[in-house]
């Protein structure tokens, strides 16, 4: 027995009790609280739970029906490392709405309604390393510098979207990338998809179930696995001349005879006029050079000689 008079083992189960007690309390209605962890899984929830407790590292909120993450009530989770919102309807305005989780390492939020995904989505999250937004069929874009901020991402997975296109400098510039999941989505793979197709041959980074990551257009291609279809597409972009292509090597080359031809014509000008020029000059220096006979008498000979007109009086005419 303890020196207050309560004995040990008893004094134990009544602490224990009273941080159950605390824990329940603090523990938002419909979900389970253990240690720095509240899981709400499969309850229905229409909204974000409230009274999360402060110091919680771990969040679920799998199957539910949320659709909206609200910012502020977020932010006082500045502790949360890890957040699995899947199989909820959160839609596409999640820009700055984990402003104030910059220590999130995982975030799950595959299985809802993604539309897009810009800088502004996870630019604050500067820790992140798994990051989940697959089986989002709405998810049609993303944008080229959405991930710049996220250099410590590992895993990316991005299957089963309404994905079509995908810039190689996405995901090219994250270091630390080695995981990447492509697969079941409507890739086009065109001219302008060459240099990602290019990167994954060439890249270390692992990409699971690569017999589905395929091209889905143009209708030749349909089907084929997106890294063998790199020689087809290689020998298709820069090998061969499409419509537009021909129309515009012919624009080149009629601007190019058009330019020759007016060259020519303006050279030709200019010549003609310098020779009409050089011309009259020489006319007029003939005519200042004109000679005439002057009658000069020389002893006893009556002789007519040739003297330059204007250097003596001249009676006769210039010839």
């Amino acid at each position: 027995m303890s020196p207050s008079g309560i004995p040990q083992p008893l004094s134990l189960v009544f602490l224990l009790g009273m941080g159950m007690a605390s824990e329940r309390i603090n523990c938002p209605s419909r979900c389970s609280c253990q240690y720095l962890e509240v899981n709400c899984t499969g309850q229905q929830l229409q909204e974000f739970p409230a009274a999360i407790p402060l110091d919680t590292r771990q969040l679920i909120l799998v199957a539910n029906n949320v659709s909206y993450l609200p910012a502020v009530e977020l932010s006082f989770l500045a502790d949360l490392v890890y957040l699995d919102c899947r199989k909820n309807l959160l839609g596409d305005d999640l820009d700055f709405t984990f402003i104030g989780v910059a220590k999130l390492v995982y975030l799950d939020l595959s299985f809802n309604n993604l539309t897009q995904v810009t800088f502004s989505t996870f630019s604050h999250l500067l820790s992140l390393v798994v990051l989940k937004i697959s089986d989002n069929p709405n998810l049609v874009a993303i944008e080229k510098d959405a991930f710049a901020n996220n250099t410590w991402l590992r895993h990316l997975d991005v299957s089963r979207t309404g994905l079509k296109f995908l810039d190689t400098s996405t995901v090219r510039d994250l270091p630390n990338l080695r995981f990447l999941g492509l697969s079941d989505n409507l890739w086009h793979c065109n001219c302008s998809f060459l240099d990602f197709i290019t990167w994954m041959t060439e890249s270390n980074v692992l990409f699971p179930d690569a017999d589905n990551i395929t091209c889905y257009t143009p209708e030749g291609l349909r089907a084929l696995k997106m890294p063998a279809v790199e020689t087809q597409l290689h020998f298709n972009c820069l090998t061969r001349l499409y419509k537009q292509d021909y129309i515009f090597l012919c624009l080149i080359g009629f601007c190019i005879f058009f330019a020759g031809t007016m060259a020519a014509w303006l050279a030709g000008v200019c010549a003609v006029v310098y020779a009409v020029h050089t011309s009259k000059g020489e006319e007029e220096e003939d005519e200042d050079d004109t000679y005439c006979f002057l009658p000069h008498y020389a002893g006893d000979s009556n002789r007519c000689h040739l003297s330059p007109c204007g250097q003596t009086p001249c009676t006769s005419t210039c010839l």
